[in-house]
């Protein structure tokens, strides 16, 4: 594999990985939507697919009417995937950086707050005045915990007032201990940019050269050409 490609496959990953290990060596909790979550998951596998399956089904006939403007189709229709993926995952919250012993009693507290008619069962949690009905999964090894929803019937508006309200009872938690395994994810995030830096370095043609056919592309398209 050449080293553009080598770039554009790794060099998202190793963005996604270096981002991750920040978050998870913060003192803070981050509190995200699902939906962000996978979209950032997304981003990060762009450049595999783009250089594997794409490349691999790639029409070639298509490209001989359309031009370079079968790379705009192509790279359309991936993010059209990735949204409709989107659409499709059932709400979902999650929690960097905190145990699921940390989050427990603020979670209960904030419950009742919201829906005094709230039932536990478990890692289950019925919120019927939201309309939410949610279950905790949690990774141990990474200190995330995650409330899934449990059925196909679920109220957006009830997850969103359900992550406002989480997200400001985290913001007045105190800050908890970093979690040791974000240097691994951090270390190897860097690793990777410095490899792809490298590679780059000893061959910078091999990147620039197609990064300015792309350009000239992008410029005779904007044209009209």
């Amino acid at each position: 594999m050449d080293t553009f490609r080598l770039c554009l496959a790794f060099g998202p990953a190793a963005i996604y990985l270096v981002l991750l290990g920040v978050i998870n060596l913060a003192r803070r909790p981050l509190l995200v939507s699902g939906g962000r979550d996978a979209a950032a998951l997304g981003l990060a596998i762009s450049g595999f697919v783009i250089v594997g399956p794409v490349e691999l089904f790639f029409p070639y006939d298509a490209s001989i009417y359309f031009g370079s403007f079968v790379w705009v189709l192509l790279l359309g229709l991936y993010a059209l995937g990735v949204l409709l993926v989107l659409l499709l995952l059932r709400p979902r919250l999650v929690i960097y950086n905190l145990s699921i012993e940390q989050l427990r009693p603020i979670l209960a507290e904030l419950v009742e707050r919201l829906d005094p008619a709230a039932r536990w069962a478990g890692d289950s949690l019925s919120l019927p005045a939201l309309g939410v009905q949610l279950h905790l999964e949690w990774l141990p090894t990474m200190r995330n915990v995650s409330l899934v929803a449990s059925g196909p019937n679920q109220s957006h508006a009830g997850w969103r007032r359900l992550e406002e309200a989480l997200g400001a009872a985290l913001a007045e938690q105190e800050p908890t201990g970093r979690n040791p395994r974000g240097a691994s994810l951090l270390s190897a995030g860097c690793l990777l940019a410095v490899a792809l830096g490298l590679a780059i370095a000893r061959d910078p043609d091999a990147v620039v050269e197609p990064l300015q056919t792309i350009g000239r592309s992008i410029l005779e398209l904007l044209q009209g050409r």
